[in-house]
């Protein structure tokens, strides 16, 4: 419920011509009004000896300063004030979170601590747990001096563990009530403006000439708003978009709404009344909006209009103070947090749960074929998804790979939050399949596995939970390889583990061999990284049995060198022999030349180690050869440098030295580096695809 926009949220796709920008908005430090007093003590606040210091002890951590205030007191905009005027003193720079989500919901501390690292540059573990991404925040803040704003926090254990341990940094929180826990906390507590700064704000929101004419009715409008600042800004937004209209009517009206509740929902009501009935519908169903982010699509598809319209009644909203533009390229919107609850009050008495179930559907399919065209971009012009995106209507189609890349990077919050709403809603599941599919190829494409791995990690989880609450093993079996792999590039090789037998009962219960066998080789290398060689291959041997059955020739043969390494590891030189001849005619059947030479080379490091020298060199020789078949020049280079090693120990250096300058030339030509040949058997599996089935829930 953040009462300041923030740059994140989403864009219309771009089509062939660029969409027009959003209402620029207002810079920050020209939306701020009032509130002197209340600056003026936080900025004391700063320099006032805190209790360590008054009794000689060096503070452990930042001083917190405390923004209260009820949503839409203009609590952000006192905290973002503040910052601006204190920002050129902390050079490295200004970190920002909101801490609750505007329909209430906490966010997780794991996921506030991971946009803090994003912002700072700092790497993190996908799928680290909250007290590690903390951990490394509170490290990376050690040795800075910056300035973090917390906006929306619910209580003390949502700040506490965001805490730099460093006096040198600054921590603004922004809270509806007081942050018992933590020490040494004051808070600057906000009512409403007083009658000369609401009169501006008024003026500022109205225009000046109808304020400065009629200053009383003006003072009677600041009145009946109560001096409540998003009161304030609706009511100002009617007056301006009808110039006729006096302010002493206005006045009137508010007086004599029914009701003793809060100044902003009787002005929010008395605004809403005024709509028409299609620009009402569309405000209504923006309280249905991911995270409070709008777009026209996002309109567009909640409310079952066209983009254009939706477009044209936003700015609409804009004026009127019921949406507040994001600075932007693309066009996006924010829904003020105080007015969420607002809007949801309207949907509950107006729209029956049906028509909402309807219009969540409808944004979550739009949304799907939007991911889908995003990727689609990024594949060759003679691909089947370039053909079908060419069937697509224009607003859903990007002009190039990186218009969509840009709108997937703006978008991502909002489609983040689109996957854990639909999700949480239970009710919507096979479209929340779909978009997690999309989601996650649209990911890989732009950014790919490696930098996408926190998203992904995300995702998978929000899958896993899908696919056990409908009972779904195929795609549980997805979910849980896709986990244990980010688990294992990450180190948690025990946790992987875990993951990787559970995906092999999922598999097993969905009778689906390719996680079936994918699960067990995957078991047999999470032994292999723990150092377990029987166990490694013992798994292995099952997957290589699974694999033969299935008749499956290059990956039985890929495992053959698998169990081939264990037993080298485990120094049974004669087992490792025996697999690595199987695996050098599994790849020769295969006609896989590169393969065959890698077989090789690996079978002459192992007989080098069982003390045959002269086999060694032999087979050696032989695995050059075949590299010169393949034309693999990095492969070759490295043989030629193994050959010479082996040579050297047999005593013959004259002949060692002419193969070592022979891979010198190679790689001076033009090959990077020697190929690594400390075989795991084969290249780790790649992400198991997300498979939804096509039948309705």
């Amino acid at each position: 419920m953040t009462d300041q926009a923030v740059d994140t949220g989403g864009a219309a796709a771009g089509g062939t011509v660029p969409p027009p920008a959003a209402p620029a908005p207002e810079p920050a430090a020209a939306r701020f009004v009032g509130r002197r007093r209340e600056l003026k003590e936080l900025r004391a606040d700063i320099d006032r000896a805190g209790l360590d210091t008054l009794s000689g002890r060096k503070a452990p951590r930042a001083r917190v300063l405390l923004v209260a205030g009820r949503p839409g007191s203009g609590r952000t905009s006192l905290a973002e004030a503040l910052v601006r005027s204190i920002a050129d003193d902390y050079p490295d720079g200004v970190l920002r979170a909101s801490l609750t989500e505007p329909d209430g919901t906490r966010v997780p501390a794991e996921r506030t601590a991971r946009e803090l690292l994003d912002a700072l540059s700092v790497p993190a573990p996908a799928g680290a747990h909250e007290d590690q991404l903390t951990e490394i925040l509170r490290d990376a803040l050690a040795e800075r001096r910056a300035l973090l704003l917390l906006d929306d926090a619910a209580d003390a254990e949502q700040v506490d563990p965001l805490l730099p341990d460093t006096p040198d940094c600054l921590v603004v929180a922004v809270s509806e009530g007081p942050l018992t826990g933590i020490s040494d906390v004051r808070p600057c507590t906000l009512g409403g403006l007083d009658k000369e700064a609401a009169v501006q704000l008024l003026a500022r929101a109205a225009g000046p000439v109808r304020i400065t004419v009629d200053p009383r009715s003006a003072e009677a409008l600041v009145e009946a708003c109560q001096g409540h600042p998003a009161a304030l800004v609706l009511a100002g937004g009617w007056l301006s978009v009808r110039p006729k209209a006096a302010v002493a009517d206005l006045a009137k009206r508010l007086h004599e709404l029914p009701g003793d509740g809060p100044a902003l929902d009787r002005v929010f009501r008395h605004t809403y009344a005024t709509l028409a009935g299609p620009p009402a519908r569309i405000l209504r169903f923006l309280s249905l909006a991911p995270a409070g982010h709008v777009d026209p699509h996002t309109a567009s598809a909640l409310a079952g209009c066209s983009v254009s319209a939706a477009k044209a009644t936003l700015d609409d909203f804009v004026a009127l103070g019921l949406v507040r533009p994001v600075d932007s390229p693309l066009p996006q919107y924010e829904v003020p947090g105080c007015l969420v609850p607002l809007l949801r009050g309207l949907t509950e008495v107006q729209d029956r749960p049906a028509e909402l179930q309807l219009a969540r559907a409808r944004m979550l399919e739009r949304t799907v074929r939007l991911l889908q065209s995003c990727r689609a971009i990024t594949e060759p012009d003679s691909s089947a998804a370039q053909k079908k995106l060419a069937g697509l209507p224009r607003a859903l189609r990007f002009p190039s790979p990186a218009v969509a890349a840009e709108w997937l990077r703006i978008r991502q919050p909002a489609l983040l939050a689109a996957a854990r709403l639909a999700v949480a809603d239970g009710e919507l599941d096979t479209l929340a399949r779909r978009l997690m599919a999309a989601l996650t190829r649209a990911l890989v494409s732009h950014r790919g596995q490696q930098d996408a791995a926190p998203e992904l990690y995300s995702i998978h989880q929000l899958v896993l939970g899908v696919a056990e609450r409908r009972e779904l093993p195929r795609e549980q079996a997805a979910a849980l390889l896709n986990l244990a792999d980010l688990d294992a590039r990450t180190g948690r090789t025990r946790d992987a583990l875990a993951r990787y037998r559970a995906a092999l009962d999922a598999g097993r219960r969905a009778n689906d061999p390719y996680a079936t066998g994918r699960a067990m080789e995957s078991v047999g290398g999470a032994h292999q990284e723990l150092g377990d060689w029987p166990r490694a291959a013992d798994w292995y041997g099952r997957a290589l049995a699974h694999r033969l059955a299935r008749g499956e020739r290059v990956d039985a043969a890929r495992l053959h060198g698998r169990i081939a390494t264990v037993n080298t590891y485990a120094g049974r030189y004669g087992e490792a022999l025996r697999n690595w001849s199987s695996a050098v005619t599994g790849h020769r059947r295969n006609g896989d030349v590169a393969a065959h030479a890698r077989a090789l080379s690996e079978m002459a490091r192992v007989q080098e180690y069982a003390g045959r020298p002269e086999e060694s060199l032999r087979t050696c020789q032989e695995a050059v050869e075949l590299a010169r078949h393949a034309e693999d020049v990095r492969l070759q280079a490295a043989l030629q440098l193994r050959l010479a090693d082996t040579l050297e120990r047999l005593g013959d250096p004259t002949a060692a030295r002419l193969h070592r300058n022979a891979a010198e030339r190679m790689l001076g030509a033009g090959a990077p580096g020697a190929a690594g040949l400390e075989s795991n058997g084969g290249a780790g599996p790649s992400a198991y695809e997300i498979r939804s089935t096509s039948s309705e829930d």
